[in-house]
Parts: C-alpha cells; sequence; structure tokens
C-alpha cells in the first residue's frame, strides 16, 4: 500500500490514520485563533509586592508587640524590686516613686496627695502583673 502525502496545511495522524487538528495545543491552520503566551512577570511581580508588604506589616506589628511587652516586663520588674511593707490587692491603682538616694517605693498615696517623686501609676491586674494607669 502507498502513501499518499497529505498537503501541509491538512492534519492528518498517518499513525492512526485520522484527522486530529481538534487535539493539537497549536494553532492549525491560517484562519485559527493567535495562541500567546501569558505575562506571568507581571503576575509575579504584584505577589513579590504584596507578600513583601504583608511581611513588612507584620513585622512592624511583632516589634511594637516585643516593645510593649519589654515596657511592661521594666514596669513589673521595677515595682516588683521597690519596696513596699503591704499586700496589694488585685484590681487597685498603686503609685511608684523614687526617693533623693534612688530608692523606689509602692505607696497607695495618690501623687496630688503627697510631694514625693511620682514614677507612675499602676494597677494590679488579675494576672498579677502591674499595668501603667498614668
Amino acid at each position: 500500500m502507498t502513501d499518499k502525502k497529505k498537503p501541509d496545511s491538512v492534519v492528518f495522524n498517518s499513525e492512526i490514520q485520522k484527522y486530529d487538528a481538534f487535539l493539537k495545543p497549536y494553532a492549525t491552520n491560517v484562519g485559527a485563533p493567535v495562541i500567546t503566551t501569558s505575562d506571568t512577570i507581571a503576575w509575579k511581580n504584584r505577589s513579590i509586592n504584596k507578600l513583601n508588604h504583608r511581611v513588612q506589616t507584620r513585622y512592624l506589628e511583632i516589634r511594637t508587640q516585643y516593645e510593649q511587652l519589654m515596657q511592661e516586663f521594666e514596669y513589673n520588674n521595677l515595682i516588683y524590686s521597690a519596696k513596699f511593707t503591704f499586700e496589694p490587692l488585685i484590681g487597685e491603682v498603686y503609685h511608684l516613686y523614687k526617693r533623693d538616694n534612688n530608692e523606689t517605693f509602692l505607696s497607695i498615696i495618690a501623687p496630688d496627695q503627697c510631694n514625693f517623686n511620682s514614677l507612675g501609676s499602676f494597677y494590679l491586674n488579675t494576672d498579677q502583673i502591674w499595668e501603667k494607669v498614668v
């Protein structure tokens, strides 16, 4: 049997003896729509910019939380190392003062009722952690 050669414009699969233009992933004639590759560079750049923005924002949030935590630690360290002769009650506000000899002490007397060097007023929460009020 002789193999008849089909013209180049005809898509014929000689192995299965069928026309298979509809199976091809590319255009097979002049009238077919143009196949263009999608531009993934713009998508990648947008995605990278979004990711960078998200990471930077999250970093700033974590840094702010860390600074607040360290400030809270410093206040608690200062208060727990201060001198006081009473047991502080949860939910009450106490006032931290500094003497002339740099010794700190905790008091129930408000700063407007005395002439001590005030370092601030603090609230003792239910977790036994001091929170700065003023």
